[in-house]
């Protein structure tokens, strides 16, 4: 089994840059603001092609998750949870929940980006920020 690997196409190399600094950002639109995740050449609101790198918040809500108990990739050890994140600024982003485990319903929660390492990349994964 191997490591998951990142998708580095021309576009997202900024993207990839700033998860290694810890202070992910994201393509927001130099016409409109909006942001584009994942990054690519034209704003999908305005198609403009001018845009620059702006940092997250961080912070974000659960829309949905699932907890895999078969290892599919050796840094991602089961059981572990996949969350579907809405962040504060908009975009949907797919990534891990660590530490602490929300009781009851997930769905609605709020979460705070965070970094973690593993080899020689930084990964982007997220936390609880408040219990109910």
């Amino acid at each position: 089994m191997a490591n998951s690997q990142p998708v580095v196409t021309l576009y997202d190399v900024p993207m990839w840059q700033s998860l290694a600094r810890e202070r992910m950002q994201l393509q927001s639109c130099g016409r409109c603001g909006t942001l584009r995740y994942p990054p690519g050449p034209i704003c999908s609101a305005c198609t403009s092609m001018d845009y620059q790198w702006a940092d997250l918040s961080g912070g974000g809500e659960i829309l949905s998750w699932v907890r895999f108990h078969r290892a599919y990739f050796d840094d991602h050890p089961p059981p572990y949870n996949a969350v579907a994140v809405r962040l504060d600024e908009g975009p949907i982003v797919v990534s891990n929940l660590i530490g602490t485990e929300p009781e009851g319903e997930w769905i609605g929660r709020r979460v705070m980006l965070t970094y973690r390492r593993h080899l020689d990349r930084t990964q982007h994964a997220f936390m609880l920020t408040e219990q109910p």
